[in-house]
């Protein structure tokens, strides 16, 4: 089975790409789904995980700092510098509410990764890897997956 990760700066970004994506392809296609990079590109990761709950194999767990998502974009600045200036964190640490992304995936048994692509000069890693298991786990439990 191919697993699909749409992601900022590629053909498959927006809600609407998603769906079209999802759209032409068949069963054998399952979605990856990014919650940091579908709220950054404007998505709703809770209506997503609704809509693909059958085809979703994979969750990226990332968070999104709104302010700084915010403030990237009204400066249209670069992917890149977006993610230097900080737009993503672990889950819990921003505005993705992953209790309802996981609430819309009753019985995933796939992975959930915590992932957060930040500057390891401004969010230390294993400070930021424990928060984001923490919570994330908190969130898995509240959902029933584990």
């Amino acid at each position: 089975m191919l697993v699909y990760h749409h992601h900022m700066g590629t053909v498959v970004e927006s809600e609407a790409d998603i769906d079209a994506f999802m759209a032409a392809t068949g069963p054998s296609v399952g979605l990856l789904l990014d919650a940091g990079h579908a709220t950054f590109a404007g998505a709703d990761p809770v209506a997503l995980a609704k809509r693909y709950r059958a085809r979703i194999h994979h969750v990226h767990c990332k968070d999104v700092r709104r302010a700084v998502m915010e403030s990237v974009k009204a400066r249209d600045t670069s992917f890149l510098d977006a993610v230097v200036e900080g737009v993503f964190t672990v889950p819990g640490d921003g505005s993705v509410d992953f209790a309802a992304v996981l609430k819309e995936l009753p019985g995933y048994a796939g992975w959930l990764v915590v992932e957060a692509e930040q500057d390891p000069a401004k969010a230390n890693p294993l400070t930021y890897a424990k928060l984001g298991h923490a919570n994330l786990k908190r969130f898995a439990e509240g959902a029933g997956l584990l």
